[in-house]
């Protein structure tokens, strides 16, 4: 029989919960709501008549498949240039000896702690050089390498075994070999997780998008939803349903890759 903490426990985590999904769910009510039962005081819980109304309009007016598509080559770029170049170097940091190797480590972890909003601007004008302002490039090119995804991929091949690796090269096999057959296959529960959080960062990104891109035919997702917003102050019921668009797809690929997700996370910090 449970205890009585263990039953407060559960009601509390319970009541936890429902608090968090309540907006979520209060989201999706009104994005089916009439507009004039949106602006209702005080505003309802349900939709006293529900409707899709809102996103027709949103595709058939508003051009938000184009920002969803816009999105998904943003987001899908990022997670795959990440995944590339972060774990490469994170691979490098933890098993690879070259000179230098911990000074620059113990660089790049200092630099964590410097707010990313201060590298915005030299970044946006190393973008003007390239000539990437107003691209896809320009939004993804941040993306490529990350501080937190080499740290975190660094500390979960920290585990990986020398013996193996030494075996290979006595086997004759070459670094470039032992990387794609070994070590990738070993650090999927980390690629995986990696993958998802540079996803979710890069979908839900707004304020680098909104620096580097001018053109509204370029927007992503969260701008598309600000500037509805902006146009239809009043029309709050569209608005809701351009958020669900935005929050509806990566909701999904969480919780599916949620089991590969929380384990990247607890193995990485249980080998770092």
């Amino acid at each position: 029989m449970k205890s009585r903490r263990a039953i407060l426990a559960e009601l509390f985590l319970t009541a936890a919960s429902l608090m968090a999904l309540f907006p979520l769910a209060w989201m999706v009510s009104v994005s089916l709501m009439p507009p004039h039962d949106a602006v209702g005081f005080p505003p309802p819980l349900w939709p006293s008549h529900p409707t899709l109304a809102n996103y027709r309009e949103l595709f058939a007016h508003q051009n938000m498949g184009r920002y969803v598509l816009n999105s998904l080559i943003v987001a899908s770029l990022a997670t795959v240039l990440s995944l590339a170049f972060n774990v490469a170097a994170g691979y490098a940091f933890a098993k690879l000896r070259f000179a230098g190797r911990d000074r620059i480590f113990r660089g790049l972890l200092a630099a964590l702690i410097i707010p990313g909003q201060l590298s915005m601007l030299p970044l946006f004008f190393l973008m003007k050089e390239l000539g990437l302002l107003n691209s896809y490039g320009g939004v993804v090119v941040p993306f490529m390498a990350s501080l937190f995804g080499i740290f975190l991929v660094r500390q979960y091949a920290l585990g990986l075994p020398d013996e193996m690796l030494q075996a290979a090269r006595v086997d004759g096999a070459s670094e470039v070999q032992i990387f794609l057959k070994i070590v990738l296959p070993n650090l999927r529960p980390i690629m995986v997780t990696l993958g998802v959080f540079t996803f979710l960062s890069a979908w839900n990104d707004f304020l680098w998008p909104l620096i580097v891109l001018s053109h509204d035919q370029l927007y992503t997702l969260p701008l598309a939803v600000a500037s509805l917003s902006r146009e239809h102050v009043q029309d709050s019921a569209m608005v809701m349903a351009g958020a669900v668009v935005t929050t509806a797809p990566v909701l999904v690929l969480f919780l599916a890759l949620q089991r590969h997700y929380v384990r990247g996370l607890l193995a990485g910090s249980v080998k770092g």
